[in-house]
């Protein structure tokens, strides 16, 4: 489940960094606020992979979809790729504890 997750919060990073021009010249978002909110919500997914194997990286994984429809209040569109985003992380987070509920430990 770890690998599958940290697949989706790396692309989480790019698709938050490539959102920061589509701010700039779509919704006319300031450089500086868009860099900011952009950067600061592509730190938050890129934390949560490399900590992932730790508690404190599933907290920072929640957090980085609430940053990613936070990016929303910016720019009207990042609320339905963050919603994509965070859909898909809770379908992957409510089926791998099901997948290793199932699976016998030997």
């Amino acid at each position: 489940m770890n690998r599958a997750i940290s697949l989706a919060l790396i692309f989480e990073v790019v698709v938050f960094v490539l959102a920061i021009p589509g701010m700039i010249q779509v919704d006319d978002v300031p450089i500086g606020l868009a860099m900011g909110a952009g950067g600061a919500a592509a730190l938050v997914p890129l934390l949560a992979a490399a900590l992932l194997r730790r508690p404190v990286g599933w907290v920072f994984a929640w957090l980085a979809q609430a940053a990613g429809l936070a990016l929303g209040l910016l720019t009207p569109w990042m609320y339905v790729v963050g919603g994509a985003f965070a859909l898909l992380f809770v379908v992957s987070f409510v089926l791998g504890r099901r997948i290793e509920q199932s699976t016998p430990r030997s």
